[in-house]
């Protein structure tokens, strides 16, 4: 089978010529997973944009909309986030204003500020799920299902890895 020259088979073959004695073999995973991430977050963010979502306000509705009891608070949502607090409030302070979220203190705790879905946020969070669900299984067509898997565990242990 004939093996399709990219981008980064070009890069990788550059630097090889210029570096023979180095082993650059991780370029060709490591280069296509952030061209990749590139790719997928621009059409992210457009299908995002249709709705009316930016990419951190998506990440903020979602979180809550998956949350057990429908409700965090702004520090989870920082934390799940991988955001500061001032970022997480200034995300909050946006999507309040737009009516999909209500910020309400927490009735143990009145340090703790609480963020709930109102309904149209939860209509937007659950139509912007939808397309991006909808681009992700177009993007994944050229896949077959049975290297589908091997794909996501080769790729949660190397996100481990760099987690750890």
């Amino acid at each position: 089978m004939e093996r399709h020259m990219d981008a980064v088979d070009e890069i990788i073959d550059g630097w090889q010529g210029v570096m023979p004695s180095e082993n650059v073999e991780p370029m060709g995973v490591f280069s296509r997973i952030s061209r990749l991430a590139q790719r997928f977050d621009a059409l992210r963010r457009n299908a995002l944009a249709a709705h009316g979502l930016q990419l951190g306000d998506f990440d903020v509705l979602s979180a809550i909309r998956r949350s057990p009891d429908g409700a965090m608070t702004a520090g989870q949502l920082a934390k799940e986030n991988l955001v500061t607090s001032g970022t997480m409030t200034n995300r909050i302070d946006r999507l309040v204003a737009r009516g999909l979220v209500g910020r309400s203190t927490d009735l143990a705790d009145a340090r703790i500020v609480r963020v709930k879905l109102h309904p149209e946020g939860r209509r937007i969070v659950d139509a912007a799920f939808v397309e991006l669900l909808r681009i992700e299984h177009e993007l994944l067509g050229s896949i077959r299902e049975a290297d589908r898997q091997p794909l996501v565990d080769r790729l949660r242990e190397l996100l481990a890895r760099i987690e750890a």
